[in-house]
């Protein structure tokens, strides 16, 4: 049994500066029904003004992967660490026992499209961390590329949380399948583009849940970009 999840579902907020769609609760959109999945709890998907960002602020006890999708997102904390994230890089910033960090978009004459996306610890308090890699193309072209892991197989980010996410790019005709095991969860997220996940054709910013395990396919309509978590 899965449930699909529409775009023009999600939450939304225009500042001017930032334009962002929620998959979850978050800041001023709530809504009980959505406010995580499994320990998913926030996937935002930015668009950030030229020059504009976000100023430095404090977080505590959640691992932050940041993925982007165009331009390019300048990242400072409080670890000592600087870096830009550009297209087919993964960031993870576990917080911890806290830290502060600010975003920025990197250009002055071009936005800044990402996506922002908290996991709930597998435990509180842990000391606070930071890593980027970055995974070509050819790594995700009509296959499921393994980009976030607890314990970093494969080249993967490490994260603190029995979650794996896998990144895929699929055009026409481009396919692939997952199996998910009976006792794991699995939220698939539409970054850009078209394809069909169990027999349904979703679309940029759609996202299908499934729990209880079993074979998914996925197939590619045009020029796509998906996130899958498998979750425990």
């Amino acid at each position: 049994m899965h449930t699909v999840r529409r775009s023009l579902e999600r939450g939304f907020a225009d500042h001017g500066w930032l334009r962002s769609f929620h998959s979850f609760s978050f800041a001023d959109y709530h809504d009980p029904r959505h406010m995580g999945f499994r320990s998913l709890r926030v996937i935002n998907e930015d668009r950030v003004a030229p020059s504009a960002g976000f100023p430095t602020h404090p977080h505590r006890d959640m691992e932050i992967l940041s993925y982007v999708l165009a331009g390019a997102l300048e990242h400072r904390d409080s670890l000592g660490t600087g870096s830009v994230i550009k297209p087919g890089d993964v960031q993870r910033l576990s917080a911890g026992t806290g830290v502060f960090h600010s975003e920025f978009n990197a250009s002055d004459s071009e936005p800044v499209h990402f996506l922002q996306v908290w996991l709930l610890p597998g435990a509180r308090g842990l000391e606070p961390g930071y890593e980027q890699k970055h995974f070509a193309a050819s790594e995700k072209r009509g296959r499921l590329k393994l980009v976030a892991s607890p314990d970093g197989q494969k080249g993967s980010v490490r994260i603190n949380q029995d979650a794996a996410l896998y990144a895929g790019l699929f055009d026409a005709g481009e396919r692939t399948r997952y199996e998910l095991d009976p006792e794991r969860h699995a939220y698939i997220h539409v970054a850009r583009g078209e394809l069909e996940v169990l027999g349904e054709t979703l679309r940029a910013g759609d996202a299908l849940s499934l729990s209880g395990g079993g074979d998914i396919p996925i197939a590619g309509i045009g020029d796509a970009e998906i996130l899958l978590f498998d979750l425990g």
